[in-house]
């Protein structure tokens, strides 16, 4: 079971009493722990800013089914063990463990306990500049060294901020501006310059940016190539070109995978009727669904949302770097809206079932 989230606090000894309470402390003091995060009754601040624990996200405390999230959120564990389950990958988590979750992505918290604090904002808690979205933060960092303590401090002062601060025009200014910088620091930490992978993936990207837009419009409709080449005014070519640059994919695999992730997520976290996920994914006939969605996925979709229900095995081994970058901010997994959903802010990636009941590994 994970617990409510709050930050676990200072154990009764002598050196309790040398660490401020992030209630009283001076700003230069409140850096030192994470604030206990409010409860959700607080979120609906007009700076569109709330502080909240891992509990406050799952109706169920066991999460012994992903939630679909409808905010952006920045999860950052402070203390403990576990696993989170990002669109289905498992992520191992421990002090120091950043995640970053779009709105439309599926969220799950398995495999021990973990105290977190976690901050969920709406777009409109954003300054307007393009470097202020967060769309270039990874999905998963496990942060160490200073890149931790400078991280730790700006998320404790943003929190002690929202439940001190009055609730003034001055003070939403503050927290917008706290915000901006945090999102800033993650940015840069995740820039390499000197990488020339990185390089190329920028060339293309606005293509790609293009591309991925038009798929969050139009990805229940069609999953012709043509179709989106057409809408952005360039050719097939030109398209799959962007996209095996950024992603290593074809441009006809990362507009199916967008489908078969919408579906995974909706499988998994929803008791909508299998028949009715696939008519709103634009398959008019049951049996054509579950080709597509056994093809991409590896099982077929009653056997993926039957396996969604079992608990994550404990002690997953650590991502490796390639499971990095998928999980990870510049190859973005996509959510299930329009606009600023998760494609909007992320990578198409490929679902990654679990184990098929019958035994049958699925395909990743």
């Amino acid at each position: 079971m994970v617990p409510s989230g709050q930050p676990s606090p200072a154990p009764p000894t002598d050196q309790a009493s040398t660490r401020p309470d992030p209630a009283t402390a001076r700003p230069d003091q409140a850096s030192t722990r994470p604030a206990p995060a409010p409860r959700a009754e607080a979120a609906a601040r007009p700076a569109g800013i709330a502080a909240i624990s891992l509990g406050d996200l799952a109706p169920d405390p066991e999460w012994r089914r992903p939630v679909l999230l409808d905010a952006d959120l920045m999860v950052l564990v402070t203390g403990g063990h576990g696993t989170a389950e990002l669109d289905f990958r498992p992520l191992p988590c421990r002090t120091g463990t950043l995640l970053r979750a779009r709105p439309g992505q599926a969220l799950r918290c398995t495999g021990g306990q973990l105290d977190a604090v976690v901050l969920r904002w709406t777009p409109a808690a954003l300054l307007r500049d393009p470097g202020l979205d967060g769309d270039d933060v990874p999905a998963y960092r496990q942060l160490t060294g200073e890149d931790e303590d400078a991280v730790l401090n700006e998320v404790t002062q943003l929190v002690v901020d929202l439940r001190r601060q009055p609730d003034v025009p001055a003070a939403h200014a503050l927290l917008r501006h706290q915000l901006a910088v945090l999102l800033l620091r993650l940015t840069l930490l995740a820039a390499d310059p000197a990488d020339p992978a990185q390089a190329g993936r920028h060339a293309e990207s606005p293509t790609f940016g293009r591309l991925r837009q038009e798929v969050e419009r139009g990805y229940q409709h069609t999953r012709r190539v043509e179709d989106y080449a057409a809408r952005i005014g360039c050719s097939v070519r030109t398209l799959t070109r962007a996209c095996l640059a950024v992603t290593g994919r074809s441009a006809k695999q990362v507009i199916d995978e967008r489908v078969a992730l919408q579906a995974s997520r909706l499988l998994a976290a929803t008791d909508e009727p299998i028949a009715r996920i696939g008519h709103r994914l634009g398959f008019p006939e049951p049996t054509n669904f579950g080709r597509f969605f056994t093809r991409e996925a590896g099982v077929s979709p009653g056997a993926f949302r039957a396996a969604r229900g079992r608990p994550t095995p404990a002690g997953p081994s650590q991502p490796n770097s390639r499971e990095h970058a998928a999980a990870g901010g510049r190859e973005r997994p996509t959510g299930h809206g329009g606009g600023r959903d998760g494609a909007a802010a992320g990578r198409i990636v490929r679902p990654r079932p679990p184990t098929d009941p019958t035994g049958r590994a699925g395909r990743a």
